[in-house]
C-alpha cells in the first residue's frame, strides 16, 4: 500500500523545515540580539522588549492562523509562510529604522506561526488522522534538534558576517528550501484528495460535545500556565544558574536542556505507546515543577542543577508532543486548525510576558520566591490537566 510510505517522507520534509523555522525565526535571535543593538543603538532589554512584543502579537494571530488551515489548508499555509518569513527576514536586514525593524520582527513572528509546529501538526492530521499522534511524535523528534544546530550554526557566522548578512542567508534558507518543500506537501494531500473518492477516516473526539468548551478553556488554561512557567525558566536559565554560584558550568549545565528534549521524545517513541495523551501532558506538567522544586531544594549543588536541566527538558519534550496529540484525542481531527490555533494563542500570548515578569520577580522578590511562584503556576497546570483526564474516561467510539 503506496500510503504508508507517505508519513516518512512527509514528517523527513517537516523535520527539516521545522529545523530552519524554529532556527532561523526563533533560535538564532539571542545570538543574534547583541550585533543588533549595537547596530540599532538599542539597549540589549530593548531588543528583547521587541521581541517579547512580536511573540505577544505573533501569539495573537495563531487563532485566525488555524482558522484558514481547516479553509485552504495547512500546507497552503505553510508554502504561503515560508514566503512571508523570507520577505521579513530581508525586511529585517534591510530595516534603515528603528520602526521599520520593530515591523519586520513583529511580521516575522506572524510567520512563525504559518510555518513552525502548530502548522506542521495540522499538515500532519490533515494527511492522516489516525497516525498523526505519532507522526507528531517523529516529527518532534526530528525539530528537537534546531537550537541544537542552530545556535552553534548562527554564533559560527557572526564571526564572519554582520546580523543583517545572517538575515539574509536565513531569508534564502526559508525561500529556496522550506517554500518548495512546503508547496510539495501542499501537492501531495492534492493527490491523496483526488485518489480517494471515499470520504477521509476522522478521528472522534474523546470529550462529549456538551463538555467540549469547558475541556478546551482548562485544556488551554493548563498549557498556557506551564508555558510560562517554561519560558520563564528557560530565558533566564544560563544568567540564572550563574548567579546561585555555579559560574562556568551554567552554560554546560544549560546545554543539557535540549539533548534531554529530544531524548524524552525518543523514549516516548519507543515507550509510550501505552501512554494516552492526557498520561502525556500530566506527566510533562510533573517533570516541570519536579525540575524547578529541585534546583530550589538543592541550589548551587552541580547535581542538582544536572538534574533539574535535565527534568525540564524531559518535560518540555513531552510538553511539545502533547500539544499536538492532545487536543486530537480530546476534540477530534475535525477543525483541529482552528482549536489548536486558539490554544496556541493563549499559550504564546500568556508566555511572551514570562521572561520580563520572572526577571522583575526575581529583582524584587529574589531568586527563591520567584521560583516557588513559578512552581506553584506549574502544580496549577498539573491540577487542570488531571481534571481534563478525568472528563474523558470513557472510550471514544466513531459516532459519526
Amino acid at each position: 500500500m503506496h500510503s504508508s510510505n507517505i508519513p516518512a517522507g512527509l514528517v523527513s520534509a517537516l523535520g527539516l523545515t521545522q529545523i530552519i523555522g524554529y532556527g532561523t525565526l526563533y533560535y538564532s535571535f539571542s545570538i543574534l540580539a547583541p550585533g543588533m543593538s549595537a547596530d540599532l543603538g538599542l539597549s540589549l532589554a530593548e531588543v528583547f522588549g521587541v521581541f517579547s512584543v512580536s511573540l505577544f502579537i505573533g501569539g495573537l494571530s495563531a487563532t485566525y492562523i488555524g482558522k484558514q488551515m481547516d479553509r485552504i489548508g495547512a500546507a497552503t499555509i505553510m508554502t504561503i509562510g515560508s514566503a512571508l518569513a523570507a520577505v521579513t527576514l530581508a525586511l529585517c536586514a534591510w530595516s534603515p529604522s528603528i520602526a521599520i525593524f520593530a515591523i519586520a520582527i513583529i511580521l516575522l513572528e506572524v510567520s512563525s506561526g504559518m510555518v513552525q509546529y502548530q502548522a506542521a501538526f495540522a499538515a500532519l492530521v490533515e494527511s492522516d488522522p489516525r497516525t498523526a499522534s505519532r507522526s507528531i511524535t517523529y516529527l518532534t523528534l526530528i525539530g528537537g534538534f534546531a537550537s541544537t544546530i542552530f545556535w552553534p550554526i548562527s554564533a559560527t557566522l557572526t564571526s564572519y558576517l554582520s546580523w543583517r548578512e545572517i538575515y539574509l542567508v536565513f531569508a534564502a534558507l526559508n525561500l529556496f528550501l522550506c517554500m518548495p518543500l512546503h508547496f510539495w506537501i501542499r501537492s501531495l494531500g492534492k493527490k491523496a484528495g483526488e485518489a480517494s473518492i471515499q470520504p477521509r477516516e476522522t478521528v472522534i473526539g474523546a470529550i462529549p460535545p456538551h463538555a467540549r468548551r469547558r475541556a478546551m478553556v482548562i485544556v488551554s488554561f493548563a498549557f498556557a500556565l506551564l508555558g510560562f512557567t517554561l519560558a520563564a525558566i528557560l530565558a533566564h536559565m544560563v544568567p540564572m544558574l550563574g548567579s546561585i554560584g555555579l559560574g562556568a558550568a551554567a552554560v554546560v549545565i544549560g546545554s543539557l536542556f535540549g539533548p534531554a528534549q529530544v531524548l524524552s521524545r525518543l523514549i516516548n517513541m519507543v515507550f509510550g505507546k501505552n501512554l494516552s495523551p492526557p498520561g502525556l501532558a500530566l506527566l510533562s506538567a510533573v517533570l516541570i515543577v519536579f525540575g524547578v522544586l529541585i534546583l530550589l531544594m538543592t541550589g548551587n549543588w552541580l547535581p542538582g542543577a544536572v538534574a533539574f536541566a535535565i527534568c525540564l527538558g524531559l518535560g518540555s519534550g513531552i510538553n511539545s508532543i502533547a500539544q499536538g496529540s492532545l487536543p486530537l484525542y480530546l476534540f477530534g481531527s475535525d477543525g483541529y486548525g482552528a482549536i489548536t490555533g486558539k490554544m496556541a494563542a493563549a499559550r504564546l500570548a500568556v508566555g511572551a510576558g514570562a521572561p520580563f515578569v520572572f526577571a522583575a520577580a526575581m529583582e524584587n522578590i529574589g531568586l527563591s520566591f520567584a521560583l516557588v511562584a513559578n512552581a506553584c503556576l506549574g502544580a496549577i497546570s498539573i491540577a487542570a490537566f488531571v481534571a481534563v483526564a478525568a472528563s474523558c474516561r470513557q472510550p471514544a467510539t466513531a459516532t459519526a
